[in-house]
């Protein structure tokens, strides 16, 4: 699939600044502006339009992203039907393992994280509402593109590619298939340390009744808490029951 050039370039570079500042913030003009490979007059006038409509904080020569970002990042999930009917699951699955509990939708080829609980023996991990990974790399994302035609999966690839987080991340498009068929005869996936070295992760897909998929559940937890039976057949019970409810409850809504 052949990307077409997004026509306006004012607003591409506004991206890149953007971008720019998720990366560097916060950060004064000349390091945004070497960041976007432009003049340090032209970061200056997108930063300060940026500021002027409050998407960013200008403080001591130095800028960061505004928390207007977050206000239409929340408006969005809050009116977000599978938000909204999945989130309660979540916190269900969350409570019942003590681990994290995560619904993982897919957008331009890309795991976004749209709901995260942690639970009670959880320890911290670097995810967060709108983290964005690379599908292969998560038991979620890996659920979901097991629901994909095989073309969409080859288009994603092309675009994304299969970059390596951990030694144990699958960078092969060969057996990135044979794992997806793994996938489709069980009805669940797994991450074995694949994005998070000492993480492993269970997930199940869901489904929108006409065979397409809306997102995932997973569950993520220390390898040393998901082993055996726990990481082969308790959690993935678990989550496959999980998705079911989302899915009924998402039917009749």
């Amino acid at each position: 699939m052949t990307e077409r050039p997004a026509p306006v370039q004012t607003t591409q570079t506004t991206i890149a600044v953007i971008e720019a500042l998720v990366d560097l913030e916060p950060a004064g003009v000349s390091a945004i502006a070497d960041h976007v490979g432009i003049p340090t007059s032209t970061a200056f006038d997108h930063l300060k339009t940026l500021e002027h409509h409050e998407f960013v904080v200008g403080n001591d020569r130095k800028y960061r992203l505004g928390t207007r970002f977050l206000s239409i990042g929340g408006r969005h999930r809050s009116t977000d039907e599978l938000y909204r009917v999945a989130e309660p699951e979540i916190a269900k699955m969350a409570y019942k393992t003590g681990e994290h509990a995560n619904l993982v939708v897919e957008e331009f080829g890309k795991g976004v994280f749209l709901a995260k609980v942690k639970g009670e023996d959880a320890f911290r991990l670097d995810t967060y509402i709108g983290k964005r990974v690379n599908l292969q790399t998560t038991s979620a994302g890996k659920a979901i593109l097991s629901c994909l035609p095989d073309e969409r999966v080859d288009e994603i690839i092309d675009r994304h590619g299969l970059p390596a987080v951990t030694p144990a991340t699958i960078t092969d498009r060969g057996r990135l298939f044979e794992e997806i068929g793994r996938i489709r005869k069980r009805g669940f996936a797994t991450d074995d340390e694949e994005r998070i070295q000492g993480v492993r992760c269970v997930a199940a897909p869901l489904r929108d009744g006409e065979d397409g998929v809306i997102g995932a559940v997973s569950i993520s937890g220390p390898k040393s808490g998901m082993r055996r039976d726990r990481f082969e057949e308790t959690i993935p019970d678990l989550v496959l029951r999980t998705a079911n409810v989302i899915e009924v409850n998402m039917k009749y809504q």
